[in-house]
């Protein structure tokens, strides 16, 4: 079955010269359930070679060691999975808008295919690597079920505009993936990669510790599998307790490319209907895919240019507001402030690299409340939680810190000091909707 030629997107013409097609793997970690990769196969057919390619940047967005270690353990299984289908996987190291033109020069590419992303930094090695090719380099979208591109051509206000054109374009695009076929053209001798070597070379910063959470395709599969087993019947009642252990805790997989969100949505859609299917793709469809528009139709998703208007309006009209703490970005990350919920969250980021949805709506709106200007106040939260957390420095995070410290995505509620009429959460609002006690006791405050 071929790729859905509406995945496919442009971003550099030229003729095809009919050399071996190189896939470029960026935003999608994973052997199986990749358009992109499916494409790239295609492309090959019987007699032209494929070779996969990652590039290892030395540094990416605030990530820790504690996100390097997880994704080249992906990375590696990844590989070993490419091999037994005789795909090779090359690991290069540096800047990928540099390596991938010269490797695909090396090998007299005739064609190039790499992941739809739309965060700033990806977007610009693929301008530059565009400008260095001699030959056509397509993007396939095989992260969101209905690509970014095709879904709407425009920022989208909010959940429910989007909401509408998604559903209108699930038919066409959410489709079972074809098998990845082995490769039986002979490849260029390339180098395996030296997993050892490149970990014992990393330069990311040792301050945040990897975490126990297996990585991987397997590791995400048998993970998506728990889920729709024994957690998704009391999703919807439950997603909101960070106590119930209610949601998925598939989003570093997602992040990291080790699962397709599309997998998650197929395997949750075949094991019937009901609320709790409804609701949970609601968030993984709908509200993801809002997220990556976001990020594609707002260069600045991380600074408070890419607020509505009317927030960025009511920040300003309260920026002088007696704030109640002033705390500093040490002190956060330490977790070192009067709210011993708030303590306990930022102690789960740190420990375990995650944070439960409806808490982090929380902590970053506390962030605002206890920051000096809301521009410190957006950077504090961003920084933490991609330096901590394994699903940051992703769309949904940027979006979500957004819609916590600047209404995005969301309207005017009753004005408050220092937030102005930008949605407040409080301590006791949580406490109607979990035990504070229970989850305090667990991660201490």
């Amino acid at each position: 079955m071929p790729v859905n030629p509406r995945r496919v997107h442009a971003l550099r013409h030229a003729p095809d010269g009919g050399g071996p097609v190189l896939y470029w793997m960026s935003r999608e970690q994973r052997a199986h359930d990749n358009w992109g990769l499916l494409h790239a196969r295609e492309l090959a057919g019987a007699r032209r070679p494929l070779v996969a390619a990652f590039c290892l940047a030395a540094r990416f967005a605030g990530a820790a060691l504690r996100q390097y270690d997880f994704m080249l353990a992906g990375l590696e299984q990844t590989a070993r999975t490419l091999a037994g289908l005789g795909i090779p996987l090359v690991l290069l190291e540096g800047d990928p808008g540099g390596e991938i033109p010269r490797l695909a020069a090396r090998l007299r590419a005739g064609v190039v295919v790499t992941d739809f992303d739309p965060l700033r930094i990806k977007r610009d090695w693929q301008t530059r690597a565009a400008r260095a090719l001699d030959a056509p380099l397509l993007e396939v979208d095989g992260h969101n079920v209905v690509p970014c591109r095709i879904a709407s051509y425009k920022k989208e206000y909010a959940a429910r505009t989007i909401r509408p054109r998604i559903h209108k374009l699930l038919p066409e695009f959410l489709e079972e993936f074809p098998t990845l076929e082995p490769q039986q053209a002979p490849v260029p001798e390339l180098p395996a990669p030296d997993w050892a070597r490149v970990r014992q070379g990393l330069r990311a910063d040792p301050g945040v510790a990897p975490v126990p959470t297996p990585s991987g395709e397997t590791a995400a599969l048998a993970a998506l599998a728990a889920f729709v087993s024994a957690v998704l019947p009391r999703y919807a009642a439950g997603r909101n307790d960070p106590n119930a252990g209610a949601t998925s805790r598939l989003s570093p997989y997602r992040n990291f490319g080790q699962l397709a969100p599309q997998r998650a949505a197929l395997d949750v859609a075949a094991s019937g209907g009901g609320e709790n299917q409804a609701a949970f793709l609601e968030e993984l469809v709908v509200r993801r895919e809002l997220a990556d528009n976001f990020c594609l139709h707002s260069p600045g998703y991380d600074t408070l240019d890419a607020a509505p208007d009317w927030a960025r309006r009511t920040l300003d009209e309260h920026r002088a507001d007696p704030r109640p703490h002033i705390y500093s970005r040490e002190a956060f990350e330490a977790g070192a402030t009067h709210d011993r919920l708030w303590n306990a969250a930022q102690n789960q980021m740190r420990a375990s690299g995650a944070m439960h949805g409806y808490l982090r709506m929380y902590w970053a709106k506390k962030i605002l409340e206890w920051s000096p200007d809301p521009e410190s106040a957006l950077a504090t939260a961003i920084a933490l939680n991609d330096r901590h957390l394994l699903d940051g420095r992703d769309p949904n995070g940027y979006t979500g810190i957004l819609w916590s410290v600047a209404g995005l995505h969301d309207r005017p509620w009753a004005r408050r000091p220092v937030i102005g009429t930008i949605r407040a959460m409080t301590e006791s609002g949580c406490r109607r909707k979990f035990d504070v006690a229970a989850y305090i006791r667990r991660w201490g405050g």
